[in-house]
């Protein structure tokens, strides 16, 4: 019989053998930590505050600007502590609940950018429409449907995780308690529960993709016949800053989760980890109102600088 361990502590060991490059490090996480706070919250102050922003389409970007927040709050926090106390434990409860929100934040990302795509989809291939299709209270529904779904999924996937037994090694090779480096610890048959997140991954992360293709082939079909230049820069400009949101965000996930766990890298999976864990919700401030130019008069009003000069 292999001797289980009754250890109830995992010891997170991503960034620890780098002690050279821990002040770095923890200025680095810190800094885009602090900004993904700043940005995230400043533009749902502004769509708050603003009432030309009180559209269905900044109410979906509210609301993916508060995942956001909570996502990063989810995994920085604890990767600042560790670096900066060299303390790398996390206990077993802790470490699911850190698993659930994490897959269900995530989820819910990617039902929220196929809900914004269909949302662009309606108000450009069907701009005498999109008053009667995206009412308040379809908004509603699709936001609460999205949090429903993505959550009850966590919930299945982080039940079965915390019936896993572990062996002789509580050590995971990373920075968060993510379900790759999980997997390899567990010395339960670990076989239905990835058939069950296969399944899971193709429902909720191929649906929304192809919801996400589709919409965005029906507007690169509209954009062709439109005649004027002019126009069709405009309407790219009200695209783009979502579908490089989307790029980002699948091609990272892609890369990590979509492979067998036999070809998990640990070293590979931190990098692209760090990118869609810090990178990207600090990028997505950044992209979505640095190309709007209505969400720059909201900043600046809610700043105050720019009163004089909107009104």
């Amino acid at each position: 019989m292999r001797n289980q361990s009754t250890l109830s502590d995992f010891l997170l060991l991503g960034f620890s053998e780098n002690l050279e490059k821990r002040p770095l490090l923890f200025g680095l996480f810190l800094g885009m930590y602090l900004v993904t706070l700043l940005g995230n919250l400043l533009i749902i102050l502004a769509i708050g505050s603003d009432q030309h922003l009180h559209t269905p389409m900044y109410f979906f970007l509210a609301n993916l600007s508060f995942i956001d927040t909570c996502f990063t709050c989810t995994i920085v926090p604890k990767v600042l502590v560790n670096i900066h106390t060299q303390h790398h434990t996390i206990s077993h409860t802790g470490c699911l609940v850190q698993m659930y929100f994490f897959m269900a934040l995530t989820l819910l990302d990617d039902f929220l950018l196929a809900v914004m795509a269909y949302d662009r989809y309606v108000a450009i291939c069907l701009p005498l429409h999109y008053t009667m299709i995206i009412r308040p209270q379809c908004c509603l529904l699709l936001v609460s449907t999205s949090w429903l779904f993505s959550n009850l999924l966590a919930l299945s996937l982080s039940l079965m995780i915390s019936q896993f037994s572990f062996c002789g090694s509580h050590s995971i090779p990373h920075f968060f308690c993510d379900v790759p480096p999980i997997l390899k610890l567990a010395c339960s048959d670990t076989h239905s529960f990835q058939v069950t997140m296969l399944t899971e991954a193709v429902l909720s992360g191929m649906i929304p993709l192809t919801c996400v293709l589709v919409s965005y082939a029906h507007i690169m079909h509209t954009i062709f016949r439109i005649p004027s230049a002019g126009g069709k820069h405009k309407v790219i400009s009200t695209c783009g800053s979502h579908l490089t949101v989307v790029i980002l965000f699948y091609g990272t996930l892609f890369l990590v989760y979509f492979r067998p766990s036999s070809t998990y890298s640990a070293d590979s999976g931190m990098v692209l980890s760090v990118i869609y864990t810090m990178v990207i919700p600090m990028l997505n401030p950044f992209i979505y109102s640095l190309r709007n130019k209505d969400m720059k008069g909201a900043l600046w009003r809610l700043s105050g600088f720019g009163k004089c000069y909107f009104q």
